[in-house]
């Protein structure tokens, strides 16, 4: 199994950590051709905007929407949410897949980070320990279609992680953690 990490701006290395500590062949990913072998992706969290430009210069935004076509599993954390999103109220390249609305920086600014525990069904596997997420600048789903799933809320109800077939979006950045539930989750929707 090859998973590839899009390495153009924010926390691509430590995705790229966690997988290899799962044992899997993590790639970063900067090109095109880069994507041709991969059997998953993951885009991870930095900064949406940034991140669609560069992917627009380096021409990948076709390519992995391509990807996600062909059913190849592809999981955005925070920016990555924002990216798959085909509505985030606002002009910026997307790849645009995923049938949701996200606010961006909906908890505010840097300064207004925060951590909390999740239960998250779809991803304990039999470990009924909450899931610590922590949520940097980070963006929310205001509306999710009819054929996508909920997979986390804050106690308030705000939808912070999400499925629709092949697709994964989580609000938070599972790999700022030492758990691997969620990289893990992502792994079986590989297989």
């Amino acid at each position: 199994m090859k998973i590839g990490v899009l390495a153009l701006q924010g926390a691509f290395r430590e995705h790229v950590q966690m997988l290899r500590s799962l044992n899997v062949d993590a790639v970063e990913v900067r090109l095109p051709e880069q994507l041709r072998d991969l059997d998953g992706l993951i885009i991870p969290g930095g900064e949406s905007t940034t991140i669609g430009k560069i992917a627009t210069q380096y021409g990948l935004l076709e390519p992995i929407r391509e990807m996600v076509a062909q059913g190849k599993p592809v999981w955005g954390t925070c920016a990555g949410m924002i990216v798959l999103a085909k509505d985030v109220g606002m002009r910026q390249p997307l790849i645009g897949v995923m049938d949701v609305k996200v606010k961006r920086n909906a908890f505010g600014r840097q300064v207004d980070s925060f951590e909390t525990d999740l239960d998250i069904p779809e991803i304990m596997n039999g470990d009924k320990s909450p899931f610590h997420a922590i949520f940097i600048r980070a963006p929310l789903l205001e509306s999710v279609g009819d054929n996508v799933q909920v997979l986390a809320k804050l106690e308030d109800g705000t939808i912070v992680a999400a499925r629709q077939a092949n697709l994964l979006a989580t609000s938070f950045h599972p790999e700022l953690t030492h758990d691997a539930r969620f990289h893990k989750y992502f792994l079986e929707m590989v297989r």
